[in-house]
């Protein structure tokens, strides 16, 4: 996480941010989500916090039609671009949200929250509360977190806390209509901006809607 203003509003931190570089991510879907999602049938997908889209258009790819949102105009621009480059366009729906204010209508076979995390003051849970209302009957809620902060970030000493997968569990505050498939930590493999190997942590959450 970075540290930033607080009194700067969130719309304006987060295109700041993707306009600092033409491209602020890798353009490669989540590990996470290709990991647990590749398995599930096709059907409607819910992308919060879809970025430059590179999960939104993976999904597509693999037959999944798409709602994708985001906070910053800037991001979805590049999002849309990337899905014509790739053919999937018609598949996926690129809208922006303030997922403090507004929260997409409708309801989805899979609800994905990849790392929905941010330095501002941000009313996560009852975000995520508002995702997991959003699955539909059958469907199911991936949410990937930061288990601990990159070993580049120089917050390993600041005690910034990362909610535990248990943490962010409770505060779903989901029913017995409810069934867990993956609840922990994961270790993957990543390379830091300096190009070094690093190990980094993720909380990851599988849930399924049955009822």
């Amino acid at each position: 996480m970075e540290t930033t203003d607080e009194t700067a509003g969130a719309g304006e931190f987060w295109e700041q941010h993707y306009g600092q570089r033409a491209q602020i991510w890798s353009g490669r879907p989540n590990a996470q989500l290709v990991h647990f999602a590749a398995p599930l049938a096709p059907g409607r997908a819910l992308d919060l916090g879809c970025g430059e889209g590179a999960d939104a258009v993976w999904l597509a790819e693999q037959g999944w039609r798409v709602t994708a949102v985001d906070i910053s105009e800037v991001a979805l621009g590049r999002a849309r671009v990337a899905a014509a480059g790739r053919g999937v366009a018609d598949l996926i729906d690129f809208s922006r949200h303030d997922l403090t204010d507004t929260f997409p209508q409708g309801s989805f076979d899979l609800v994905t929250a990849q790392f929905l995390q941010s330095p501002l003051e941000f009313p996560r849970e009852v975000v995520l509360r508002s995702a997991a209302a959003a699955v539909a009957p059958g469907g199911r809620l991936l949410i990937v977190e930061h288990g601990e902060a990159p070993p580049w970030s120089g917050l390993r000493h600041h005690h910034v806390h990362f909610p535990t997968p248990q943490e962010t569990l409770d505060a779903l505050r989901v029913d017995e209509t409810w069934s867990c498939e993956h609840l922990g930590r994961l270790e993957r493999a990543a390379t830091s901006p300096d190009g070094e190997p690093a190990l980094l942590v993720d909380n990851v959450l599988l849930l399924r809607r049955d009822a």
